[in-house]
C-alpha cells in the first residue's frame, strides 16, 4: 500500500561511518528517494555514503556542523522539493531499524493521522536495554513537553523516528525549528498550533556500540528553558493569535491571580516571622483566595487542552 504514496526517507549523518551503510542497505523497496545530509562529520561518512551503488541516495553537505535539527530543516527543504507525499527522519547509526518503517507509515497511510513517531515505551522487553540514565531523563522530558506541546497523548517525545505527511510539514516554519536536540520536541510544538493529529508506534529500542553525542546533564539544563518558550509561543500562535479560547482566557486570568497569592501569601508569612506576631484573616484572605481561584483556572485551562489534543 505504500507504493500509492510518496516515501522520502531523511537521514541526519555526524561521524557515523562505520554504520551508515547498513543503514542504507536495510531500507526497504518501497522507498523511492533517500537524502543522507552530512552534518559536518570530521570521520569517513561522506565517503562511505558516496560509495553506495542505491541511486535513491543523494547527499547533501552541511557547510558546517548544525545540528541534528539543522541537518533535518536542509533534508526537509531538500525533500518538498522533489514532490509530495511522507517524509521519514531516520537517524544514521543503526538505532533505527528500517524493517520497523512500515509500521511507522501505516496510521499516515490509513488516514488516522499526519504525524508518526515511535515510542519505545510500549515495548517493556526491549525497554529493559535502554540506559537507566537516558531513562530517567526521558520521563522527565516527556511530562514537560506533554505540557509544552499540547500532546498528552503522546509519550518518549525523544524518539526521532519519525514520519509526516508533506502537506502538514509545508504548514510549519522550517526556520523557526530548533537546529539541535530539541528539534523532536519542537516538531510536536509547532504540529498542535495546526491541530495536527499524532500517533504513537511501538518501537524497540536498539542499542549498539554507537555512541551519542547527547549528554543527559546539558539536555536536563537547557531543554525546561526552550520547553517553557516553546509552550509560550505555541499558547500565543494557537490560543491567542489564530482563536482567543477559553484556555486563553482562564490562564491569563488565572497565572496574574495565582502569582500575587503565593507572592502576596510568601510576604506576609516572612513579616508574620519577622514581627512574631500572627496576620490578621483578611490578610490570609487576600493571599489565600487570590491563590486557589487562580489555581483552579489554570487548572482548568490545562484540563482543557488535555481533552481538545489533536486525536
Amino acid at each position: 500500500m505504500f507504493h500509492d504514496s510518496r516515501v522520502h526517507v531523511v537521514i541526519p549523518a555526524y561521524n557515523v561511518a562505520a554504520h551508515i551503510d547498513a543503514v542504507l542497505r536495510g531500507l526497504p523497496d518501497f522507498v523511492d528517494a533517500v537524502t543522507v545530509v552530512n552534518d559536518g562529520s570530521t570521520d569517513g561518512t561522506a565517503a562511505a555514503v558516496q560509495a553506495t551503488s542505491d541511486r535513491r541516495v543523494t547527499l547533501l553537505e552541511s557547510p558546517a556542523n548544525e545540528g541534528v535539527g539543522g541537518a533535518m530543516v536542509r533534508g526537509f527543504r531538500h525533500a518538498l522539493a522533489q514532490g509530495d507525499g511522507i517524509i521519514v527522519k531516520m537517524d544514521g547509526d543503526g538505532q533505527m531499524d528500517p524493517a520497523d518503517l512500515p509500521r511507522l507509515l501505516e496510521p499516515i497511510v490509513d488516514g488516522r493521522c499526519e504525524y508518526a513517531k515511535g515510542n519505545r515505551f510500549l515495548r517493556s522487553r526491549e525497554l529493559d536495554i535502554m540506559p537507566r540514565a537516558r531513562l530517567a531523563g526521558n520521563f522527565v522530558l516527556t511530562f514537560l513537553t506533554k505540557l509544552a506541546s499540547g500532546y498528552w497523548n503522546v509519550f518518549d517525545p525523544q524518539n526521532g523516528y519519525l514520519a509526516i505527511a508533506s502537506g502538514t510539514l509545508r504548514l510549519l516554519d522550517l526556520d523557526r525549528l530548533s537546529r539541535r536536540y530539541f528539534f523532536e520536541n519542537d516538531m510536536l510544538i509547532n504540529l498542535n498550533i495546526f491541530d495536527a493529529r499524532v500517533r504513537d508506534v511501538a518501537m524497540p529500542s536498539r542499542y549498539g556500540d554507537e555512541r551519542s553525542s547527547m549528554r543527559l546533564a546539558r539536555v536536563l539544563c537547557s531543554f525546561p528553558y526552550h520547553l517553557f518558550h516553546g509552550y509560550w509561543y505555541r499558547f500565543y500562535r494557537k490560543h491567542v493569535l489564530r482563536d482567543f479560547s477559553p484556555v486563553a482566557l482562564f490562564m491569563l486570568t488565572g497565572l496574574p491571580l495565582l502569582a500575587w497569592g503565593t507572592g502576596f501569601g510568601a510576604y506576609t508569612w516572612v513579616q508574620s516571622w519577622l514581627h512574631v506576631q500572627f496576620a490578621s484573616a483578611g490578610t490570609v484572605m487576600l493571599s489565600v483566595l487570590p491563590f486557589l481561584v487562580g489555581f483552579e483556572l489554570v487548572l482548568q485551562a490545562l484540563v482543557l487542552e488535555i481533552r481538545d489534543t489533536p486525536r
